[in-house]
């Protein structure tokens, strides 16, 4: 429900600090005094002070907090929340259920400015990472050569656990600074290397900044797709690498689309599309539990926990499941009903791209390209090897790829 073009904001969404109330603007700290309600977690309620309005913890989950504010809509209300509401904060929560004139938001700096203030580092030069709640997969992405990273932990363990993380990638060399309830009368900053990590008695309240050598450069994973073969678990059921570059390439990714792998193996294709950016989405379905497992330890392992798994066989698999942007068939092509069913789950404009190395699979693509149109290319690779006291070309299997973008519905 929008609130009526003519009616003020009702509801005062707060930045605090650890500086508490002291801290706040003055349009903040009236907006506290004037609410006859103040929601926050129990350490913001206690930053905040002496005021006249009633107190509600935030419950867990966050969101059940919500019926019992907006029956409030028309008083003055007051969220309070970390540092900037808007940046991993509760002010999407907020926007996502109030238009934008019922509220008004007054931030505070959030522990990424604080860090990088006291570090000289600059934001847009770092990589922002939450593992609050979130798998230590998502640092995976951001380890590059000599890069520096911002992470809000999630407890007072985290730091030790990034030691051990990047020590166990062979990354010992990484400085970690811990920075401890910043801004406020208890924040501390020291440092110590990932390797032999030694700092004890961390604030639960912490950011941890990591600075990542330039060498040795293996240790770096290519931000190209195309991993090396051997990065990935799999009994032999993968796209191989140069395939999957040019597969990637074909499925044309765009941020914070939904891919479909069917009949996903190892689960390469999901793995490399999601590494592309945090915001893309896979589901990789594949009917076998063994691979489903390795799948997922793929996943982590390489840096896209946000692939989802679905175990179950093509096409009865797509029940249920949302509306991909595009979809990848690399396994069951002949299986009746895969190619119709992906086409079908499709809307206007998604993509669609399959690779056939079987003589049945072609046929199917090849009737499928005449049906429906799109392109087909041949892709096959060489590589140099051995033979007697020369070298000649090992050709590796050819593929057969068709690649069509389902066109608009007819009026």
């Amino acid at each position: 429900m929008n609130a009526a073009p003519d009616e003020k904001p009702w509801l005062a969404l707060v930045g605090i600090g650890e500086d508490g109330a002291a801290g706040l603007s003055p349009a903040a700290r009236a907006a506290l005094l004037q609410a006859s309600l103040v929601v926050g977690g129990r350490r913001h309620l206690a930053l905040a002070g002496e005021f006249p309005g009633a107190r509600m913890e935030w419950p867990s989950p966050i969101e059940a907090a919500m019926p019992e504010i907006l029956a409030r809509r028309g008083e003055k209300v007051c969220a309070l929340a970390s540092g900037d509401p808007f940046f991993y904060g509760v002010g999407t929560l907020i926007a996502a259920r109030l238009a934008p004139e019922e509220f008004t938001c007054f931030p505070a700096p959030s522990a990424f400015s604080l860090a990088a203030a006291r570090l000289g580092w600059s934001l847009q030069d770092c990589a922002l990472v939450s593992l609050h709640g979130r798998a230590f997969a998502r640092l995976i992405p951001t380890i590059q050569p000599g890069a520096r990273i911002l992470a809000l932990s999630w407890d007072a363990g985290t730091p030790e656990k990034i030691a051990r993380f990047l020590e166990g990638r062979g990354l010992g060399a990484a400085r970690l600074i811990t920075l401890e309830a910043l801004g406020g009368p208890r924040e501390r900053v020291r440092q110590a290397r990932a390797e032999g990590f030694d700092l004890a008695e961390v604030d639960p309240l912490n950011l941890v900044a990591i600075e990542l050598p330039t060498s040795p450069r293996e240790k770096f994973p290519p931000l190209a797709p195309g991993l090396d073969d051997a990065l990935f678990e799999t009994d032999g059921q993968i796209t191989k690498s140069l395939m999957r570059a040019a597969t990637v390439a074909a499925l044309a990714p765009r941020r914070g689309e939904l891919l479909w792998d069917v009949g996903a193996g190892s689960g390469s294709i999901a793995v490399e599309w999601a590494r592309l950016d945090p915001a893309n989405r896979a589901v990789a379905i594949e009917a076998r539990a063994d691979r489903a497992e390795r799948i997922a330890r793929n996943a982590q392992a390489l840096g896209a926990p946000q692939v989802e798994i679905v175990r179950a066989r093509a096409p009865a698999a797509f029940a249920g499941l949302p509306r991909p942007d595009v979809v990848f068939v690399g396994g069951g092509l002949a299986e009746p009903g895969v190619l119709d069913g992906a086409l079908a789950a499709l809307g206007p404009g998604g993509r669609l791209v399959a690779n056939a190395v079987t003589l049945e699979a072609e046929a199917e693509l090849l009737a499928r390209r005449a049906a429906h149109g799109g392109a087909l290319t041949r892709v096959a690779f060489a590589e140099a090897a051995p033979l007697g006291g020369f070298e000649t070309w090992r050709p590796s299997i050819p593929a057969t790829q068709w690649r069509l973008v389902k066109p608009e519905a007819s009026t």
